[in-house]
């Protein structure tokens, strides 16, 4: 049988990276075979990119380099990890992936949505997941979550001003409206035994839909 491309979405500070850790435990004890990535990165190319984009050094960054580099990493990452996976019959479990850049480039860098939606169709070549799940927070508790985190990178889009990550959320509001077919909203600010039920549901239901 196939497997199920899902992808996870939110501000920064919103633990998706602590529900991905959790979840791919549960599927495993459920008997499936679960692969869990990230973006930008995944594999040898893209995680070069990856030091490239979120080098604390490279603030003269133009938006559009950010919003190429981040659709290069992805195409490479999305043909040589995310594909034969899935086709394979994994659960796929990407920490970010194509929505992040509407968000962070185009929304909040003002480049437009649609243009870098634009982007980055080239590079994913129409291959969407079958479910994203976005965890919803208060930049600034999303933030004061990373500064007490003291095991986590901080990059450069770290540095970004508050209103930035205002404006993060804001985006991802919009596109959480825009493709609610495909869109999950969760409410990261919730206790995380709250916000993994929550996920496992939403997850579940689409695995037993396949």
């Amino acid at each position: 049988m196939k497997g199920c491309f899902f992808s996870f979405e939110g501000p920064d500070g919103a633990g998706k990276t602590t529900m991905i850790a959790k979840l791919e435990t549960f599927l495993r004890e459920k008997g499936f075979a679960v692969l869990s990535t990230r973006e930008p990165g995944g594999v040898r190319i893209a995680e070069a990119i990856r030091s490239i984009i979120l080098n604390p050094d490279h603030t003269e960054m133009d938006g559009r380099t950010e919003a190429l580099l981040y659709a290069a990493a992805r195409r490479q990452h999305l043909l040589e990890k995310i594909i034969p996976a899935v086709e394979a019959g994994n659960i796929v479990l990407c920490d970010r992936f194509v929505d992040s850049s509407l968000v962070y480039q185009g929304f909040a860098r003002g480049l437009g949505v649609d243009e870098v939606l634009q982007i980055n169709q080239f590079a994913i070549d129409g291959y969407f997941p079958s479910l994203t799940i976005y965890f919803d927070i208060d930049p600034k508790m999303g933030l004061e979550r990373i500064q007490k985190n003291k095991q986590r990178e901080i990059n450069r889009l770290d540095m970004e001003s508050l209103s930035f990550h205002y404006k993060v959320r804001e985006g991802y509001l919009k596109l959480a409206e825009r493709f609610s077919e495909r869109i999950v909203t969760i409410d990261a600010s919730k206790p995380v035994d709250e916000v993994f039920a929550m996920t496992v549901t939403a997850v579940m239901k689409q695995i037993e839909g396949r």
